[in-house]
């Protein structure tokens, strides 16, 4: 069994020498994923499509092949080729109206052909002959050359036809890594993962750069969904995935910055960080899911000035998106499952976040700042091969116990915020309610009487969950989540 590659449009109308660049990357593409996948193929090259043949022993993959060739950058189509042997000009007919005769109900068609071999007609006359006979025993629209509703391809060498009619399309874009290489910023939301996807579809090769502001769960789902991404769309070529302590940074910011200011600081020193990493994988392009005007840090204005804290090229695929078009991407990719119920923590809440910063307004608020932090965090950050990210997080199935009831005597820590908590007051009948932010947790916990059960509270429960899983990899295996 074999299949016709179609190239993505944008490869077969570049130069020569292009062409048959990209041609011989996305040869390599293909072979190295289905060498991964154990399966026999065998990949043949021509200007403007590939030969794709299911050798016997996998043809029991069929299902699976096709799967896994939909997925590769590059492929703008693949095309069923049926093989059979054939008499002549009649025969070749009546092979070819049982295969169309049910698709050219009420269409026009034209046919074209391509000839190879020693034959007593001409391909054209291989045309006429089988358009004629369609047309006269087919219920069709009739005869088009122009502009066909079907469009009748077939190949004869020697005493052999090949038949193209099952049309698979597949993900188009660019052979990897024909567009150099990215270092993408995940969160593990919507927005990074699609951000991410149409840079891999695009022919970058693309790393994954974490900044965890909320501990082992976080880190967890943000691994696999990185790890979903590569195994699906760019398994041919090996990627890292690296992860940043940036909770030392929040808790900087929360405590030096101006509120209405620590939106724009937080981004800024994130891409300062990811600028680091990049210098050590000597990437010079920086990737975010940002879309303008989706949230106060995303405006015009101030994604000028988050840019002028690095050189790096900052590329935001999404940039002109709106929320409903990505979470239909992330549908159609498969990360939505990830993203709906993947925490969104931006790491610090301002009340009145600025939507017009001033760089030197920024930059005096910076001056504030231990930027030796974010390189010993860099130093010490840890950067994986991506491969290895499954068994790792097969590993990590830590779950926090929750409760709505709490007993008597209990003690809740409140981890809100202050101004979250000055605007909500957690009051609780016969229960101690201390009151320390998140980001001092885990300086002041181990000053705690170590012999009392602790509930965790905050407003949604998710920061508690992350928190709560800090703290007992820290040993301190007391610790709750009180959910009401």
């Amino acid at each position: 069994m074999q299949f016709i590659i179609r190239l993505h449009p944008e490869i077969i109308i570049k130069s020569r020498t292009v062409r048959k660049r990209f041609t011989f990357v996305l040869e390599g593409s293909i072979r190295r994923i289905f060498k991964l996948n154990e399966l026999s193929v065998e990949v043949r090259g021509a200007w403007d499509k590939l030969t794709f043949i299911i050798n016997p022993k996998s043809i029991d993959k069929h299902d699976q092949i096709v799967e896994l060739l939909q997925r590769i950058p590059g492929i703008d189509q693949i095309i069923r080729v049926q093989e059979s042997t054939f008499t002549d000009l009649d025969d070749i007919c009546k092979q070819i109206e049982q295969t169309w005769a049910p698709l050219l109900i009420g269409k026009s068609f034209v046919v074209r052909v391509k000839r190879k071999g020693k034959h007593d007609f001409s391909s054209l006359e291989a045309e006429r002959y089988v358009g004629g006979y369609l047309n006269q025993y087919c219920d069709t629209g009739g005869v088009n050359l122009k502009r066909p509703d079907q469009v009748i391809e077939f190949e004869i060498h020697n005493n052999t036809l090949f038949q193209s009619h099952l049309k698979i399309k597949c993900l188009g874009g660019m052979p990897l890594p024909t567009q150099g290489e990215a270092l993408s910023l995940m969160s593990g939301g919507y927005d990074s993962g699609v951000a991410t996807y149409q840079m891999i579809r695009r022919g970058t090769r693309t790393h994954f750069c974490f900044f965890n502001l909320g501990g082992r769960e976080h880190e967890i789902g943000v691994k696999q969904v990185s790890h979903y991404l590569w195994k699906r769309y760019s398994e041919s070529h090996k990627v890292k995935f690296i992860s940043v302590d940036f909770a030392p940074v929040v808790n900087d910011i929360l405590e030096n910055v101006e509120n209405s200011l620590m939106g724009v600081v937080l981004k800024r020193m994130m891409m300062r960080a990811a600028s680091k990493v990049a210098d050590k994988l000597q990437i010079t392009a920086l990737v975010t899911g940002e879309s303008l005007g989706q949230v106060s840090s995303q405006t015009l204005t101030n994604l000028s000035v988050i840019d002028k804290a690095t050189d790096k090229v900052i590329l935001r695929p999404l940039i002109c998106l709106d929320k409903y078009d990505i979470i239909e991407q992330a549908k159609q990719i498969g990360t939505e499952e990830f993203a709906k119920v993947m925490p969104e923590y931006c790491g610090v809440i301002s009340r009145k976040p600025t939507t017009h910063a001033i760089l030197a307004d920024i930059e005096a608020e910076e001056c504030k700042l231990d930027m030796s932090i974010i390189d010993r965090e860099i130093s010490i950050a840890k950067m994986r091969d991506i491969r290895s990210i499954a068994e790792e997080a097969a590993e990590e199935t830590e779950y926090v116990a929750e409760v709505e009831v709490l007993p008597n005597n209990s003690v809740v820590l409140d981890i809100r915020s202050a101004e979250e908590q000055e605007a909500k007051p957690l009051t609780l009948p016969n229960v101690t309610v201390n009151h320390i932010p998140f980001f001092k947790l885990a300086s002041k916990f181990p000053t705690l009487d170590q012999t009392k059960q602790y509930y965790l509270y905050c407003d949604r429960g998710v920061m508690s969950q992350l928190q709560a899983l800090l703290l007992h990899e820290q040993g301190y295996n007391q610790v709750q989540v009180y959910r009401p």
